[in-house]
């Protein structure tokens, strides 16, 4: 007997087992990578983001679909971490809004709940691109509707639902070349998929085998066949010309009412002027980020909405050249995150928030506080020496969730709180944070690189006021170049340069600059491609594994190439990258 419909407790269920479906291919979806750098994160991002959601849900005794969708929701969106968390945790936002109000789930408003998560995680996204999870996700909400209108059995439904998934995700190498040119399916994607078929299996009551293959727990990569034979894209990448030069960010307080009609009309005149556009609308404000070339007439838009804050403008003319070199930097950690428990060695609590740096001086509310996400014991000294209050550990084998910066929010007793990601992956989640405080005014400054947010933060004025502040601190970071030394992990071919399993690459903001045997020759090479005669200060900091000595000789070496440079030499210990080298 088929089922039409799903209760609550059928749906918690579903939930749970859709997580652990996740969790139990988190290192296999970890595999399904672009660029040979040691790790991969999607799964791991994406599982530590429902698994929050997950033991919320547990919790839940005899829930109702309210409480149940609310759990989910809020659990999901406070434990996103990485851009493919996030683009998860809005997903089931936008579902959960659909489901909320019902006591039960026909094959009707399954799709129109799948819809309606689909339309949520288009808007969260800067520019929405072909072959991610994002195309998997619309796929499904567009056979759902299909098969809601012939059947009112859930079982055919989502059997068709998934089939037609599996194939669009197929499909995904023809639709970023990226994909194509590594062999594989897109990471988010395929990660959905395992959400979906695992809610499956709960609500059918399979029993499923969760548990990992020894291929996962050893963190090798899986046989043959399975899938992750070499990387896949990231949903992030954009190599599409810039033609609208600033990135403009406000706030509208909504001053009248504000339907669908008005937010249409409002998206029609900014995709007018601009590109990149999201709008993302609650009851009481709207977000907006729109590319254009003139930001005057995008606030003046937005005021006839209502008033404005939080308004920001930054130069854009970089930002997809860095897009490369920081969806690597992404690639770069999470094995660890999932296992952190309790404090470690470094002081540091299962938030990821450093204890020393992170206790308030005073009960007395500053005007400013500042927040970094650091990884290396000696990249967290330089943040506190020029003025962070608190540091969130963000290593290469790490994301921080939006919790984690809610609760480092918290310890920031100041009015006006500058949030530094350091990472392109961890943007969303500090947005996502920004956007669910209240009475503080958050503002993340979107840096991108380590080096970008120590020049950021030297650049802060305490008499400047805070838009202006993020204005200059923005526009100094944009004058930073930055060199990432790793090794890859896999033989592979990027950008028509073929790399092998062992070799030292150099990933600069433009891609890559130079692959090679020895990290010392790389990471000269590299140099020679960022420096020229308008950079002045070139900065190096090495990581956990290079000894003083050898960097020291690095050191020397660049100083006899660039006699006109001022080479500095500082103590980075971040893991994977021997070297980050910055340039100014």
């Amino acid at each position: 007997m088929g089922i039409s419909t799903i209760d609550a407790g059928m749906l918690k269920n579903a939930f749970l087992a859709g997580a652990k479906g996740l969790e139990a291919k988190k290192d296999w979806i970890n595999e399904l990578n672009v660029f040979p750098v040691p790790d991969g994160d999607t799964g791991t991002n994406m599982t530590l983001t429902i698994m929050a959601a997950a033991r919320e849900v547990a919790e839940l005794e005899n829930p109702t679909m309210d409480q149940l969708a609310k759990a989910i929701s809020s659990g999901s969106l406070r434990g996103a971490r990485g851009n493919s968390g996030v683009i998860l945790s809005q997903l089931l936002r936008g579902f959960t809004k659909e489901i909320k109000a019902v006591e039960e789930i026909d094959t009707t408003i399954l799709a129109n709940a799948m819809v309606r998560g689909t339309e949520t995680a288009y808007k969260a996204v800067m520019k929405p691109k072909e072959g991610t999870i994002l195309t998997v996700a619309k796929a499904m909400a567009d056979k759902g509707l299909e098969m809601a209108s012939q059947t009112d059995d859930i079982e055919e439904f989502v059997k068709e639902v998934i089939e037609y998934g599996d194939y669009v995700l197929s499909q995904t190498p023809e639709m970023l070349p990226v994909l194509k040119q590594a062999g594989v399916v897109d990471s988010g994607g395929q990660g959905l998929m395992q959400v979906v078929k695992g809610a499956v299996d709960g609500l059918l009551g399979r029993t499923v085998d969760f548990s990992l293959d020894t291929a996962q727990d050893s963190g090798k990569t899986p046989a043959a066949g399975a899938g992750a034979a070499k990387g896949a894209a990231r949903t992030d990448i954009d190599t599409a010309d810039i033609k609208f030069g600033y990135c403009t960010e406000f706030i509208i307080n909504l001053e009248k009412d504000y339907a669908d009609k008005d937010e249409a009309e409002l998206k029609s005149y900014l995709e007018s002027i601009g590109d990149s556009l999201v709008v993302v609308s609650d009851d009481e404000i709207v977000k907006v980020h729109v590319h254009t070339n003139h930001p005057g007439l995008a606030f003046e838009k937005a005021l006839a909405y209502g008033s404005l804050s939080r308004m920001k403008i930054d130069n854009m003319r970089e930002e997809h050249q860095e897009r490369v070199i920081q969806d690597s930097e992404r690639l770069a950690r999470e094995q660890a995150a999932g296992e952190l428990a309790g404090k470690d060695q470094t002081g540091r609590d299962q938030t990821g928030i450093d204890q020393e740096s992170g206790e308030e001086a005073s009960t007395e509310r500053r005007e400013y506080g500042f927040i970094a996400v650091s990884s290396g014991e000696g990249l967290s000294d330089i943040f506190k020496g020029i003025g962070a209050d608190c540091l969130i550990e963000g290593g290469q084998t790490m994301n921080p969730s939006t919790e984690d910066m809610l609760k480092a929010i918290d310890r920031v007793n100041a009015e006006n709180i500058f949030i530094l990601p350091n990472n392109k992956n961890i943007i969303m989640a500090a947005q996502q944070a920004r956007d669910l405080t209240e009475e503080k005014n958050i503002i993340v400054i979107p840096s991108r690189t380590v080096p970008q947010g120590i020049t950021a933060l030297v650049n802060f004025m305490p008499d400047l006021g805070p838009e202006e502040n993020t204005r200059t601190m923005t526009e100094e970071m944009g004058n930073v170049r930055t060199a990432q030394i790793t090794y890859a992990v896999r033989t592979t071919n990027i950008d028509g340069i073929d790399i092998e399993e062992g070799d030292i690459m150099a990933l600069g903001d433009h891609g890559m600059l130079a692959v090679g045997k020895s990290v010392d020759a790389v990471a000269l090479d590299a140099m020679k491609e960022m420096l020229d005669e308008d950079c002045e200060l070139v900065t190096i900091y090495y990581g956990a594994d290079v000894s003083e000595r050898e960097a020291d000789t690095l050191r020397e070496q660049a100083q006899e190439q660039y006699p006109d440079k001022e080479i500095e030499l500082q103590y980075g210990g971040q893991p994977i990258y021997y070297y980050l080298i910055s340039a100014e």
